[in-house]
This record gives structure tokens, sequence and C-alpha cells, in this order.
């Protein structure tokens, strides 16, 4: 496969359909998810809601208001 540039990927993207696209979409985000820096930042994580760092969304949504 050659390589090819990111303007020339872009256009080529540009006229695919919607659903093409989500499919493309969707393929991209299970690379970036199934990486191995992407389960390190799931575990920090997780670690940080276990030991009770947590966010409700109740308090997000007042600040998030509150910054609008």
């Amino acid at each position: 496969m050659n390589a090819i540039s990111e303007l020339e990927f872009k256009q080529r993207l540009a006229g695919l359909s919607a659903s093409e696209r989500r499919s493309i979409s969707a393929y991209l985000l299970k690379l970036k998810h199934a990486g191995e820096d992407a389960r390190a930042e799931r575990d920090r994580l997780m670690a940080e809601m276990d030991a009770g760092n947590k966010t409700r969304l109740t308090d997000l949504e007042k600040t998030t208001l509150a910054s609008g």
C-alpha cells in the first residue's frame, strides 16, 4: 500500500457516503482504544475512581452552567 498525504486522505474521506464515514470513524476509534496507552489511561482512571475521586453528574452540570 502506498503512503498518502493527510490532505489526500481527507479528500478521499470527503467523497465517501455518511455511512462509509461512520464505519471508518468506528474503526479508527477501535484502534485508538485498543492500544496499550489507552489501556494504561483507563487503568489509571479506574484506580482514581476506586480511590474515591469521582464527580457526580449534578456537580458537573453545576460547574458547566456556572462557567458558560
